[in-house]
């Protein structure tokens, strides 16, 4: 996702050249009114909640000046009335009744686990290269621009792909395919229920996303099996999502917990590459080569009140975006055959622009719900003044820095990241997470923000009322973005992948 490439006109055909990679757009400086009334709108379904709190505040200041003659001459007029008390109880009991029935229940992230390979599935730089020429599947441009990915690419040495790609030659299939898919979304969910003390009759829903591996029985079947979950468990299989699915995920089991009460959700989010690696010679096939590697997340997910004490964060705002209307965005990635047969992931060299829309898109509708009122002022007089006067003023960019502690920007490449940091405005540390997660396990995929997360713990940054945004974009074209609220100081899990590393963080990368 990083990089374009291209035949050189001079060198022949054979010869590769890696052009400067596509910006995204600047799209905090054009903005479709109809996303930031979106925004207003998700905004305004919960205004009149906010407007009881004056009201309350109000009747609380009156009672307290109440003295005792007051009250009883309250109590002998409510006795000659008992038509309009029984009248006004029967309005409140029916109010309060109906606004338990429909109101939100919060829904708490208890914790969340990521999976760390092991060591001996680490892959350098030198031994990447190696392999792939010993393959005698690629020509020698496709090695040099393989090469030249990996470079640039903000990856480091110790990222990890599966066993099968270690065998000379590869050895995909669909065995190990499942024997990576297992020990991923296993070694997480061992280390999430031993965290946790959670036990499998406990788990009311089950939601698994994998975009590119779907086997029958499914990988939610596979969890299921394995940990003898319940008969009447609610269980989703989400395929061919990309990566932000892992948002996408969260979201549904979001709204499983409003409609079942006091149970659990457990959200697996993960990718397979072992039978996804592609042997062929078209380079808009091989980035993902260089830049996909595994990893996996189990996260706990809960709507019992009694868990708002343990949890680690509250979910506040999920806003999806779906940009799948348009053909291009449509097809920028692409699952395909080469010419040769050969199956893979086509990136089109129009990703950065489609992403860049999709970002632009998600984050006007996400604005209204949690910049501070002098942010969205400011942005709304500008916005007004441009589109409606036609006023020649400088877009307003929402500092967004002031609705947001820290940021897991989805670990999709080095480019993506260094947009982002430069259209938002942000600070090195506010990406720093995302580019130490890019460098030490990869692209993990829809995963990529939980390791994100787990970064940011790990460092000790993460204080009690701290939000956290977590941005995510993947095929179809889609971005979505999760708000969560730090319930209490958040140190770092038990076995985080970070554990025996993050003493070396952050390192300087590529730039």
């Amino acid at each position: 996702m990083s990089a374009n490439e291209s035949n050189s006109s001079n060198g022949g055909p054979g010869a590769v050249q890696i052009q400067q990679s596509r910006r995204l757009p600047d799209f905090l400086q054009s903005v479709n009114l109809k996303y930031v009334k979106l925004g207003y709108h998700y905004l305004i379904t919960h205004l009149w909640k906010l407007c009881l709190v004056p009201l309350m505040a109000a009747i609380i200041v009156e009672a307290s000046r109440m003295n005792p003659d007051d009250i009883h001459q309250l109590w002998l007029h409510l006795q000659y009335n008992l038509v309009t008390v029984i009248t006004c109880s029967a309005i409140l009991v029916f109010g309060s009744t109906i606004y338990i029935m429909t109101r939100p229940r919060p829904v708490y992230l208890v914790d969340y686990a990521c999976y760390r390979a092991p060591d001996h599935l680490q892959v350098k730089y030198n031994q990447f290269m190696e392999h792939s020429k010993l393959t005698g599947d690629f020509d020698e441009s496709s090695l040099d621009f393989q090469r030249k990915i990996l470079e640039r690419s903000g990856l480091g040495e110790e990222t990890y792909v599966p066993e099968a790609m270690h065998h000379i030659p590869p050895r995909p299939s669909m065995a190990a395919a499942r024997k990576e898919a297992e020990d991923v979304m296993f070694g997480a969910l061992d280390m999430l229920f031993k965290n946790t003390d959670l036990k499998s009759k406990d788990i009311g829903i089950l939601v698994v996303n994998c975009s590119l591996f779907n086997p029958t029985p499914s990988l939610s079947a596979m969890i299921i099996n394995k940990y003898k979950l319940r008969g009447n468990i609610r269980s989703f299989n989400l395929g061919g999502m990309g990566c932000s699915a892992g948002v996408i995920a969260v979201d549904l089991a979001k709204d499983l917990l409003q409609v079942h009460r006091n149970t659990y959700a457990v959200v697996v989010s993960t990718e397979n590459i072992t039978q996804n690696w592609y042997f062929g010679n078209k380079k808009s096939m091989l980035i993902p080569n260089c830049l996909f590697r595994v990893g996996g997340a189990a996260v706990l997910l809960s709507n019992k009140p009694v868990d708002s004490h343990r949890s680690k964060y509250k979910l506040v705002h999920v806003v999806r975006t779906h940009k799948g209307a348009d053909d291009k965005a449509f097809n920028c990635v692409y699952q395909e055959q080469d010419d040769q047969g050969k199956t893979g992931v086509k990136l089109s060299k129009d990703l950065m622009a489609i992403a860049g829309n999709a970002l632009k898109t998600n984050i006007t509708t996400l604005g209204p719900l949690v910049l501070p009122i002098s942010e969205q002022l400011l942005f709304f007089a500008t916005l007004v003044s441009k589109k409606l006067l036609n006023a020649k003023v400088k877009p307003y960019i929402p500092d967004f820095k002031l609705a947001f502690d820290h940021f897991c920007i989805h670990a999709g490449g080095r480019a993506v990241i260094d947009e982002l940091e430069k259209n938002l405005q942000l600070l090195p540390i506010h990406v720093e997470a995302s580019r130490m997660t890019l460098h030490r396990f990869g692209n993990t995929s829809s995963s990529s923000i939980w390791y994100e997360l787990a970064y940011t713990e790990a460092k000790g940054r993460m204080r009690k009322g701290n939000r956290v945004w977590q941005i995510a974009f993947g095929s179809g074209f889609k971005c979505n973005s999760a708000v969560w609220e730090a319930l209490r100081n958040v140190n770092s899990s038990v076995n985080s992948p970070w554990e025996d590393c993050i003493h070396r963080y952050p390192v300087q990368t590529v730039q």
